[in-house]
């Protein structure tokens, strides 16, 4: 069995103990609320852009766009215009159904071997679904957060927190979104966990992110609906940070310490993961190149000029034995 998941759930633990201890313990409040949000936005923000351009300078010598489905040819043979898109148009088209709907994750197979060795083959929707719930939900929770970082409150930020909140059953108002990012969270940990074949190709580097987005929903809802912090006291730190005048806030307890502690860390953790998918669909050639290579030549711009031995050249060298051979020749003197 892949225990791979226990160094990532230690590691997890650790920050969290880390946090907590340091400023209900040690009272490094200044450190953790200040010099550590500073110190992962910057790393997050320059390890981002520096990706991003490390695969724009990458260069792509060919047309590589994964394909599924049959590319432009002849007139009568109908193409697949989002599938293997040839235009432009057609490969936003593509881009924008994977980046908002998932779709190759959604044609996804998977397979399993019933008696007498025969595979059976389905789509894994659960996967998908699940993978929609985690980034829509992350989404929204993201959005929602802006109320803290922003004077006035925007007001699309404020349409989301109505929509949001929109099954209100109790108060403070449960916020939906908080709820699917951890169920959805907990769904992709266990599949991760239990799935066998999934399991086996696993590192801890797959499971670290699982568990610290756990965490930090985990945090995040016992503020709001257990512990009850003084929001109005983490607005105003929220805004010190933005507008570079931080000020520890009176009266907030280590939770939040360890809840801002840990979204750090995954600002820290963002650029040099397998989280920086976010930023790599839009760069990466499968997707968002034309499928068009029966329509153009494409020369590799790698390509050194070589001297080539032409056909001319070749028979004026072994014109005499192919002549001997029998074999034709163009021209014979």
């Amino acid at each position: 069995m892949n225990v791979k998941y226990m160094f990532s759930l230690l590691a997890v633990v650790l920050l969290f103990l880390l946090a907590y201890a340091g400023v209900e313990a040690a009272g490094l409040q200044v450190f953790f609320g200040i010099v550590v949000p500073y110190l992962a936005f910057a790393i997050f923000l320059l390890g981002f852009i520096r990706k991003v351009v490390d695969w724009a300078r990458s260069p792509v010598p060919f047309r590589i766009p994964t394909t599924c489905g049959q590319q432009q040819s002849l007139p009568w043979i109908k193409q697949a215009k989002f599938d293997n898109p040839s235009t432009s148009g057609g490969v936003i088209v593509r881009m924008i159904l994977e980046i908002l709907t998932f779709r190759s994750l959604f044609r996804n197979l998977k397979f399993k071997q019933k008696e007498g060795g025969k595979l059976f083959y389905g789509l894994e929707l659960f996967l998908w679904l699940g993978a929609l719930a985690f980034h829509y939900a992350f989404l929204v929770v993201c959005i929602r957060h802006l109320r803290f970082f922003t004077e006035p409150t925007p007001f699309f930020v404020k349409i989301f927190e109505r929509l949001d909140g929109f099954f209100q059953f109790g108060l403070p108002v449960v916020y939906l979104s908080g709820i699917v990012l951890l169920a959805a969270t907990l769904y992709l940990l266990l599949r991760r966990m239990l799935n066998a074949q999934v399991n086996y190709i696993s590192l801890a580097a797959d499971y670290f992110p699982l568990f610290l987005i756990i965490g930090i929903a985990v945090t995040g809802i016992m503020m709001r609906y257990f512990t009850k912090v003084d929001v109005v006291a983490i607005k105003s730190f929220t805004m010190g940070l933005v507008t570079f005048h931080p000020v520890i806030p009176e009266g907030v307890g280590g939770l939040f310490y360890v809840h801002l502690f840990l979204v750090s860390v995954l600002l820290i953790y963002f650029p040099f993961s397998k989280l920086m998918h976010m930023g790599g669909v839009f760069m990466s050639p499968t997707r968002n190149l034309t499928g068009n290579t029966r329509a153009v030549r494409h020369v590799n711009p790698w390509n050194y000029p070589v001297k080539v031995h032409t056909y001319e050249e070749y028979e004026d060298h072994f014109r005499d034995l192919m002549i001997e051979a029998g074999l034709p020749v163009e021209n014979k003197e």
